[in-house]
């Protein structure tokens, strides 16, 4: 036990003392959660909304307006011609342009089947799916209201009944976005801060000559492993907990569940990734090669956690790669302690896969990792 407390006091001061690596480890982080979860959102604003009116009635300026009156579009102009409101698409001015057709109001009252052309820049084509909801939502409420003005002021003594939904929201009545952000990106820079630690730790030993001073004294391998990824491991729970702190503080993002739940997960989680890391630096040579390689996998299991894309969109074989990634369950269980007030039955099955996970990556670094004398 004295050996391994000797050598974890070495890997500290090694830590402490490299001035250049304590930016990153505890700087970045910060300002990566503070700016990325500001930056990363799903909302749709600020749409550039143009309109070409062939009808010029009172009618056709309420529709405008409905979109004017819109927190998702900004109105800029009334475009003379198809060929300019085109032109000005492709210079990338206008994002949406309505076509209102002639006789609009003429054919409403006389209730015949309208036409309206919407023209969406589908460049972004999740932005232009989301667009065509907005647009499709506004339009609809415009026709139910305009249909019970004519019934009112039609000899029909039948009114129509007017039911109204009101929604209820679980886990995030705001509807803000940085509730469902901000722990992804906690996620992330747990993920990333303590894989590149690790992978580069044991190759930076390689490379200035130090593994094989430290293969001929007679310290066990258990003894050296544990030694090197214990800090790192004290390190990824410590930027948890800032970020926790910086996603109630700044964010004011709901605590609802256990956080010694939340810590009895990642504390497991994190030997997953310490693991993936010592077995990334078995097979590589110098930090560049243990750094590109980490990030390599960074990407693949960030892109395939469901935290940027939902896993249930993904074609089936995705899925099924998607069971295999430990970030997944991360991120999954970070929404569901924090968000739902999920317990320990709740996340169970996670934390069962990703203790196997960590066994297994664990196993394979320590055996494939060799000291010789």
């Amino acid at each position: 036990m004295k050996t391994i407390l000797y050598i974890i006091q070495k890997e500290f001061k090694q830590i402490f003392r490299n001035k250049g690596m304590l930016p990153i480890i505890f700087v970045l982080p910060v300002l990566q959660l503070i700016i990325l979860s500001n930056a990363a959102t799903f909302e749709v604003k600020n749409i550039k909304f143009g309109y070409i009116d062939n009808d010029h009635t009172s009618t056709s300026r309420a529709l405008v307006e409905k979109f004017n009156a819109s927190d998702y579009f900004n109105v800029l102009t009334d475009f003379p011609s198809e060929a300019k409101a085109s032109a000005e698409m492709l210079l990338g001015n206008v994002d949406v342009v309505l076509d209102i057709p002639q006789y609009f109001e003429r054919d409403l009252q006389k209730e015949k089947y309208i036409n309206l052309g919407v023209t969406i820049n589908a460049i972004d084509g999740a932005a232009a799916g989301v667009e065509n909801v907005y647009i499709t939502q506004i339009v609809k409420r415009y026709n139910q209201h305009l249909k019970i003005d004519l019934l009112q002021v039609s000899d029909n003594q039948i009114q129509p009944v007017n039911i109204e939904t009101i929604p209820l929201f679980w886990y995030n009545e705001t509807l803000n976005y940085k509730t469902f952000m901000v722990p992804g990106i906690l996620v992330l820079l747990v993920t990333m801060i303590t894989l590149f630690l690790s992978g580069m730790n044991i190759v930076r030993e390689k490379e200035i000559g130090t593994l094989e001073q430290i293969n001929v004294t007679p310290i066990k391998k258990s003894q050296f492993i544990i030694g090197k990824l214990f800090p790192f491991w004290v390190i990824g729970m410590g930027l948890l907990t800032i970020g926790l702190l910086l996603a109630k503080i700044i964010f004011q993002v709901p605590m609802v569940g256990s956080l010694a739940l939340l810590y009895l997960y990642t504390s497991i989680y994190i030997l997953v990734i310490l693991g993936i890391g010592l077995f990334i630096s078995n097979f590589t040579d110098t930090q560049q090669q243990a750094m590109f390689i980490a990030w390599f996998f960074t990407v693949i299991f960030i892109l395939m956690s469901g935290l940027f894309t939902p896993i249930e969109s993904m074609p089936k074989w995705a899925q099924i790669v998607t069971e295999f990634n430990p970030v997944k369950y991360f991120v999954e269980v970070m929404r569901m302690v924090m968000l739902k007030g999920s317990g320990f039955i709740d996340i169970l099955p996670h934390l069962l896969k990703t203790l196997l996970y960590a066994f297994v990556m664990n196993g394979l670094a320590v055996w494939r990792y060799k000291k010789t004398t």
